[in-house]
């Protein structure tokens, strides 16, 4: 009777040991998974960091040759229409001219320069060329809109629609072949923020938007309105939607549906961490075949002291 007791006993023991050790490596596991996403954050936000640094260095260093180049420009155009204006009196003068070498030498000069080809393309040079200075300029000016100080983490107030606008400027090369952008911006006010890391949530809300549209041309549509103390963002598209298992996971660390290469699963994780860093929400709704709505709400003001 003895010795069934004991045997008991030690299967008894060896089952609480092995659930303990099962309990342990659960455990261990989920710890794991902790680290790997607070490292994986880490590097991103190493990274982003430097970007910020890195996109407010290339813009102030551009910006100042970019300055002197406009502004010559300006005159320079100045100088053309004065030119042509004086060229077109010379023309008109011709006719009292009484040497008949003086025109026939005119003539030729005239002829030669292909004057009235000159008069005809030499604004519309000057117009192109205006416009790429001023489109380069607002890049540049996206660039530091985007970076917001070199990416400095630094609660300010900030306007939505500014980082919306730059970061739709960066990225416009992701998005124009896609699909067409509706901004339907509403009455909203400056939101107490860290800027940098706000545009950095809006960019990859977009990012991912244009990615849904597959190959064929689709739609983007950001839509902004005040509620109450809160302000929010909603990034639609009419792409591909994601399945109904998959939007309980889409924020999970690592977790991707696109190909391998194409993404590494941390960007909509990154975001979610954010917003919650604001004490937001971010929210998802999606239908497969019709497309996808990310809902982003911040406080207008902070709500609690944050750890920066």
């Amino acid at each position: 009777m003895i010795g069934i007791v004991g045997v008991n006993y030690n299967i008894t023991e060896r089952k609480r040991t092995e659930m303990e050790l099962v309990s342990r490596n659960a455990e261990l596991l989920e710890l794991n998974a902790r680290l790997s996403q607070a490292q994986a954050q880490l590097v991103q936000s190493e990274k982003l960091a430097s970007i910020g640094q890195l996109a407010a260095g290339v813009a102030h260093e551009i910006n100042n040759p970019i300055g002197f180049i406009f502004s010559n420009f300006t005159a320079l155009d100045g100088y053309v229409e004065k030119l042509l204006a004086m060229l077109a009196a010379y023309k008109e003068a011709e006719h009292f001219i009484d040497s008949k070498a003086t025109t026939d030498k005119l003539k030729v000069l005239s002829e030669r320069v292909d004057l009235p080809f000159l008069k005809d393309d030499i604004p519309v040079l000057m117009a192109e060329t205006k416009d790429g200075i001023t489109r380069v300029r607002k890049i540049v000016q996206a660039l530091t809109d985007f970076s917001r100080i070199g990416g400095k983490l630094e609660w300010q107030f900030a306007d939505l629609h500014q980082g919306i606008d730059a970061t739709l400027n960066i990225i416009s090369s992701e998005i124009k072949y896609k699909a067409d952008v509706i901004r339907e911006y509403g009455q909203i006010p400056e939101v107490e923020c860290l800027p940098s890391e706000i545009n950095q949530v809006i960019m990859n809300l977009l990012v991912n938007a244009a990615h849904a549209l597959g190959e064929e041309r689709g739609r983007i549509t950001i839509r902004t309105r005040a509620e109450h103390e809160t302000v929010s963002i909603e990034i639609s598209d009419t792409g591909c939607g994601i399945e109904k298992e998959n939007l309980s996971r889409i924020f999970d660390p690592f977790y991707t549906t696109k190909p391998v290469g194409k993404g590494t699963g941390l960007g909509l994780s990154l975001s979610y961490g954010i917003v919650q860093k604001h004490d937001g929400t971010l929210e998802v709704e999606s239908k497969v075949g019709k497309g996808t709505t990310f809902r982003l709400a911040l406080p207008i003001k902070r709500r609690r002291l944050q750890l920066e």
